[in-house]
């Protein structure tokens, strides 16, 4: 299983509209995320809201899937009309695009320690 964190940034402005963008995910269209995100082997997903220092509006991301690259681009092809919508609102509130989705993965992870691992 891999795992990333990384950051996306919010297009100064969109606050609002990526809060709203995160309550409808959790809301009315919580069983199709669900649904997407098992299609394309996305087994967790989280996301929360960070302020910078210098008053940027910063979410951070933590994503995991058995192949994170295969997911992404899934996410990125997909003619579903959830994930169509989700990458509207991606490029809306953060400026990611579809082809950005399908480049490499936005961080390597260095470190990642479990309980009970060596």
């Amino acid at each position: 299983m891999e795992c990333i964190t990384w950051f996306a940034p919010i297009v100064p402005g969109k606050l609002e509209a990526w809060k709203e963008f995160v309550q409808e995910c959790q809301g009315p269209r919580r069983e199709e995320l669900a649904r997407s995100r098992q299609c394309i082997g996305l087994v967790r997903e989280a996301a929360g809201h960070m302020q910078t220092p210098q008053g940027d509006d910063v979410c951070c991301l933590f994503h995991e899937a058995e192949n994170l690259s295969e997911a992404f681009s899934a996410i990125a092809r997909s003619d579903d009309p959830f994930d169509v919508w989700f990458r509207g609102k991606l490029k809306e509130v953060h400026g990611i695009s579809q082809e950005i989705l399908e480049s490499p993965l936005p961080t390597k992870i260095y470190l990642d320690y479990q309980q009970g691992t060596a």
